[in-house]
């Protein structure tokens, strides 16, 4: 069990986990609506795409060097990260949704998360763990200045707001989830 408390260490796992929970937090609640339910989705993904950019601080170790030539097998790791913080900020944003408020459906969170965990883990595989905040984050803005989805190329740059059971917006969030996992578990981050 060391190793994985060594590990967690090394990928700032304490300080990513406190800024997933404090942004969860913060921004589900300037986001409330006082319980009128408005069914804009764009409060739900701003804080799944903040819990997403938080957990990407983890994406790279302190020394890549020392990563690349380590003994052990780094592609299940890198791949299992990536799966589980985006595990960690689907739970903290359905916990904080049982307070009440604006609810989303499982199926839209998960859609969502897994999406934008992968567009993290591309962003640390093409420019590093320290930019890899920066794919998420553009795509979300991206998404929020967006005309209605009435086309399809308009429908994938929009996916993380349409509603879950969409296929383009499912197939696109499948894509850039092992896209960017793919590509973050066999290169790692770009040093």
């Amino acid at each position: 069990m060391r190793w994985l408390t060594l590990y967690a260490r090394s990928r700032q796992v304490p300080a990513s986990l406190t800024a997933v929970l404090i942004s969860t937090v913060a921004v589900w609640a300037l986001a409330r609506d006082g319980g009128e339910g408005s069914g804009d989705p764009r409060p739900i993904v701003l804080v799944l795409a903040t819990g997403a950019m938080a957990a990407s601080i983890g994406l790279g170790g302190q020394d890549l060097a020392l990563d690349r030539t380590a003994a052990i097998r780094w592609v299940p790791r890198r791949a299992a990260h990536v799966l589980l913080a985006g595990a960690v900020v689907a739970a903290a944003l359905l916990a904080v949704q049982a307070m009440g408020g604006e609810t989303a459906t499982p199926a839209f969170v998960v859609r969502d998360t897994a999406g934008l965990m992968g567009l993290a883990a591309l962003g640390a595989a093409l420019s590093g763990a320290q930019y890899a905040w920066t794919l998420p984050f553009a795509w979300l803005s991206l998404a929020f200045v967006a005309p209605p989805p009435t086309n399809t190329p308009i429908r994938v740059a929009t996916w993380m707001l349409l509603p879950s059971g969409t296929a383009t917006a499912t197939w696109t969030a499948v894509a850039l989830t092992v896209a960017g996992t793919t590509a973050y578990a066999i290169t790692g981050p770009r040093h």
